[in-house]
């Protein structure tokens, strides 16, 4: 519990108590044998807003008590081809001026179901364009096997 002591300006009236407290005070008014103390012992936390000074003692603030944070893991989609690894290429605006300012050449990517052979059932895979001629040509089972990916799986 906080013991709240105030000083007036025109009484000069000082309480002090001895447990933790909350003090507020003129700095021109207090007691000499006060001056020294009050710095030294309450010296966590103090202001002075139009010549009034706040002190805390330690004992009177306790530690906030926070739960942890649980955030749930979100895997983020990488914008790879997983049958080619074709990938993001950085590449130059290049301005009527020659002024090149970076940018950003994302892969085509697209999510597309995809009749499996093998499997006897429909698998739904997120693949550039280009591996998706790739395996038009060549057949999703011989795709999946050069790119080493198992199809089982998804």
């Amino acid at each position: 519990m906080a013991v709240v002591t105030a000083s007036s300006s025109s009484l000069g009236i000082w309480a002090v108590g001895h447990s933790p407290s909350l003090r507020f005070s003129r700095a021109s008014n207090r007691p000499p044998a006060l001056r020294s103390k009050v710095g030294s012992q309450l010296g966590f936390l103090s202001s002075q807003l139009s010549n009034i000074s706040i002190s805390y003692d330690r004992i009177v603030l306790p530690k906030p008590v926070s739960a942890p944070v649980y955030r749930p893991f979100r895997p983020v989609a990488r914008r790879i081809c997983p049958f080619t690894g074709k990938k993001t290429n950085r590449a130059n605006n290049v301005s009527h001026s020659n002024t090149k300012t970076k940018k950003l050449q994302y892969v085509n990517l697209q999510y597309k179901r995809l009749w499996w052979e093998e499997g006897n059932r429909w698998v739904k895979l997120r693949l550039s364009t280009k591996a998706l001629k790739t395996i038009e040509k060549n057949g999703l089972d011989a795709v999946a096997k050069k790119a080493g990916i198992d199809l089982r799986k998804k």
